[in-house]
């Protein structure tokens, strides 16, 4: 089923999320819901708070960058109770969007190199290092769960000449190609 996305403006998406029990019924289907909603929107990464659920889970597919990095391709994989534990390598720019703050992408940098800890869809408890355009997706969803947007890693001065842009798409004044919820209503 495919999912209202939160829009910027919603409380939902500055709040750290609470840790998934492996016994949380319907989580299944949230996952299958999340990547449905995802490809719908046309993302290569959603969190959970991203469609309101206050939970430490997000799912990544890199695919749609596979012309830039081949190890993009087929990367598909759901992380649940994540921790970085470790981001290394240079800083690197990358013009990043979301789907919570559609019609902005702007430059942010990020380290080439995490290691990371979490758990499957099965509850495995995996612990993997990733680089590239991998690592950059993983922690952007990453920062989701833990109450940060991309647009905080900007400039103060920057982040203001967005704020215009930024209130639009609070209240829902802008067009969208997916089923979204703004602050005071839903639009789809």
């Amino acid at each position: 089923m495919i999912l209202p996305i939160i829009a910027y403006g919603n409380k939902v998406l500055n709040e750290k999320t609470i840790e998934v029990k492996k016994n949380d019924s319907g989580l299944n289907d949230l996952i299958s819901n999340m990547f449905e909603t995802m490809y719908n929107a046309q993302g290569v990464g959603l969190a959970a708070p991203q469609i309101g659920q206050s939970l430490r889970l997000f799912i990544v597919d890199t695919s749609p960058f596979k012309n830039e990095e081949k190890s993009a391709n087929g990367f598909k994989k759901v992380f649940i109770n994540p921790q970085i534990i470790e981001e290394a390598g240079d800083e690197e720019l990358f013009n990043e969007g979301c789907l919570s703050i559609p019609e902005i992408r702007e430059d942010v940098s990020r380290k080439s190199h995490i290691t990371i800890t979490y758990f499957d869809e099965k509850f495995n408890k995996i612990r993997e290092s990733f680089s590239g355009i991998k690592a950059r997706v993983i922690q952007h969803e990453y920062d989701h769960v833990e109450g940060i947007l991309f647009i905080e890693k900007l400039k103060p001065i920057r982040k203001r000449f967005l704020q215009k842009k930024l209130n639009n798409i609070a209240v829902g004044n802008i067009n969208v190609m997916y089923p979204m919820k703004f602050l005071n209503k839903k639009k789809w």
